[in-house]
């Protein structure tokens, strides 16, 4: 499989030109390509440009509003509820990140809920910002169709209800887990089909509830298992943990239930979750980040099994791909290229990727 290696800035060139040619606003564009790109840079490509591939699909059936009016619900004490109008989740979680890291300020802890809104991307990078205001951060989101099958269950009822947590510390970077309550997101399944792989076994369930293996066909009807796999391994743990983000960030928020959805409802009604914490409010100031530097040394201290494979930290495969790619380029599979050359097209938007043509032969980074 051959890639084009592209950099950073002329990815989120490419993408703002598509969401503006969609009708997104500046600052919408602006946010919504920066999230995307920031994914593929921390080499979480599920949640990267090839997201426009499915943004482009929602255009077209009128299940997402560009320039979507942002309207603000309840303001509240430590809690804000606020309204996306049917837009692109991007911008409305930036505003809600920073609702509750001010209100944290002001109370030690701010949430911010957010209904009526859309695919918001990789759940880390809200967790992250809130982190880098010296604040513990969690980010939830519920997702616009169901694709985690209940333990026990034959049916996707729940979406793939990420859960993401950050928080700082002083000299290290901040901690940083992101995670899926599926065993993969659907993401990832676009990836290995993009990349012509076949679906890892554990994945996804078929119709007579065996392992698929074909990724296009696990894309057209995803049934995916709940993080741990199937009951016996755990799956029932994952199970809950994507109830418990639902409740969170759709029956908390007064967004929609995908299953419940109403049949006349066009937009799909996502629903995201922010909480900010301040540790100053817990401990003197500096003494929580100190602590967690001492906790994450002594994680990263243990013995390995493997002494060319050192332990990590939730954050560290990512921050070392971000570095990497910043200075190598993002490697995007010849398939999505293509494929972001025919939505640039059909948006009327310039196919600025063609700039990188020279490197289309490059393969892509280990």
């Amino acid at each position: 499989m051959r890639h084009l290696l592209v950099s950073a800035n002329l990815l989120e060139e490419q993408a703002r030109a598509i969401f503006l040619a969609w009708g997104s606003r500046e600052d919408q564009a602006q946010a919504s390509a920066r999230i995307l790109v920031e994914a593929d840079l921390a080499g979480i490509e599920s949640h990267g440009v090839g997201l426009l591939t499915m943004y482009a699909q929602q255009i077209a059936n009128g299940a997402v509003v560009p320039g979507a009016e942002i309207t603000t619900v309840i303001d509240r004490g430590a809690m804000a509820v606020l309204d996306g109008g049917g837009g692109f989740g991007h911008q409305v979680s930036l505003e809600a990140v920073g609702m509750a890291a001010r209100k944290a300020r002001l109370f030690g802890i701010g949430a911010a809920a957010v209904r009526n809104s859309h695919h918001y991307g990789a759940a880390g990078l809200y967790a992250k910002r809130i982190a880098e205001q010296g604040l513990l951060g969690i980010s939830t989101t519920a997702v616009w169709r169901p694709a985690i099958v209940p333990t026990g269950g034959s049916q996707p009822m729940l979406g793939t209800n990420p859960i993401a947590f950050a928080a700082p510390a002083a000299k290290n970077r901040p901690f940083l887990l992101d995670m899926a309550t599926s065993t993969a997101a659907i993401g990832k399944l676009r990836v290995k089909f993009f990349n012509d792989e076949p679906v890892p076994a554990g994945w996804v369930f078929d119709d007579a509830g065996n392992w698929a293996r074909d990724a296009e066909t696990a894309l057209a009807n995803p049934k995916l298992s709940p993080l741990g796999g199937d009951e016996e391994q755990g799956g029932h743990k994952g199970y809950g943990l994507a109830a418990m983000v639902e409740i969170l960030s759709t029956t908390l928020a007064g967004a929609t239930f995908a299953p419940l959805r109403p049949a006349t409802q066009v937009t799909h009604g996502v629903g995201h979750f922010f909480l900010a914490i301040d540790p100053a409010f817990f401990r003197p100031e500096g003494e929580f980040e100190e602590d967690l530097d001492l906790l994450i040394d002594a994680l990263r201290s243990t013995a390995p099994l493997d002494a060319t494979r050192p332990v990590q930290v939730a954050g560290d495969p990512e921050h070392r791909r971000a570095e990497e790619r910043q200075k190598n380029g993002i490697p995007l599979p010849s398939a999505l290229v293509e494929r972001l050359r025919e939505i640039a097209s059909e948006a009327g938007a310039p196919f600025l990727l063609a700039r990188a043509g020279s490197e289309a032969q490059r393969p892509a980074a280990p």
